[in-house]
């Protein structure tokens, strides 16, 4: 789980100013080191912190700023890399944004999801500026998640099954929108069945990805199709998860099935489920944990709303 922290942060000038100081600081050190980005990724990994070859070079050009906690943890790690003074890239990053109330932080409860602005790139990237906004002609029938926690209580992977309903001819491909939280880094996208990647996005430092899924053939009204795929995280160490794995629905679905199964050295004392739909009020309830060391929960006739299985001791 993240702390968020709350501080009085600067002006817009300001926090240019300062983005600007740590790229050129960042560019400078890298310059010095004689190191390739590939090299000072594989370096990051190897001390435990995940960071793409991307997101380095959107650091220390400027468009982009380390600001979550585990990517914040790896500047400090790319300090001693780099072999500079301790706060020499740290101190030049403004102070953390506020990102929402602080009730929003405990696991499990009221996930925070991706904002428009955050998004709205990625998907002008891959050609859907629209998504959001538009009638869509896929409807969802049924959802099949499996998240795999790893030993080191992070998240392994998650592998998904979905049915559509095809409300006109001609449809061909899904939208996958995939929100990491705190990760540094997003997954593997793997096809298992009946699709594959077509344009894909990724935004390392907020831990999204934006994904075509092409079908294998394009459907008639009326038809439906079942597709497979699975994400899977780089590790160990697997990237936390803040104990909790939960979907959000923008339109109601027929039934969503969840599990999460956990490594054997890694099995929560409490498992619980936890639902919160525009139309009802929030709602959680205790799950206990089968044989094969795992939970499951099931939401019927949902949505639009956030569905989700949260864990701790």
């Amino acid at each position: 789980m993240t702390q968020r922290e709350h501080a009085d942060h600067a002006g817009p000038d300001a926090g240019r100013g300062a983005r600007t100081a740590f790229a050129s600081a960042l560019r400078a050190a890298i310059g010095a080191s004689g190191l390739s980005l590939d090299r000072i990724q594989a370096r990051l990994r190897a001390r435990g912190a995940t960071v793409s070859v991307t997101a380095l070079s959107y650091w220390q050009s400027g468009k982009r700023q380390p600001e979550r906690a585990g990517s914040l943890s790896a500047v400090r790690v790319l300090e001693e890399i780099l072999d500079v003074p301790d706060g020499a890239l740290l101190g030049l990053l403004p102070p953390p944004r506020p990102r929402g109330a602080s009730k929003r932080d405990r696991a499990g409860e009221e996930p925070v999801t991706f904002t428009r602005e955050i998004l709205q790139p990625l998907l002008d990237r891959v050609g859907a500026p629209d998504a959001l906004d538009q009638q869509h002609q896929l409807r969802l029938v049924g959802l099949h998640d499996r998240c795999d926690i790893a030993a080191d209580g992070g998240q392994l992977a998650v592998t998904s099954r979905a049915v559509f309903q095809s409300g006109a001819d001609g449809q061909d491909r899904w939208l996958l929108v995939y929100a990491q939280g705190d990760a540094t880094a997003v997954p593997d996208l793997h096809p298992v069945r009946n699709c594959r990647v077509g344009r894909a996005e990724v935004d390392d430092d907020h831990g999204i990805l934006v994904a075509e899924l092409l079908f294998d053939r394009a459907l008639e009204r009326g038809e439906t199709h079942l597709i497979e795929y699975t994400l899977r995280n780089a590790g160990p160490p697997y990237p936390h998860c803040r104990s909790t794995h939960y979907r959000e629905f923008r339109r109601p679905v027929r039934e969503y099935l969840l599990e999460v199964r956990f490594d054997p050295t890694a099995v929560p004392a409490r498992c619980w489920q936890y639902a919160n739909a525009t139309d009802e009020a929030p709602s959680r309830r205790r799950l206990r944990l089968d044989s094969g060391n795992g939970v499951h929960a099931i939401a019927l006739d949902f949505g639009p709303g956030i569905f989700g299985i949260g864990w701790g001791p």
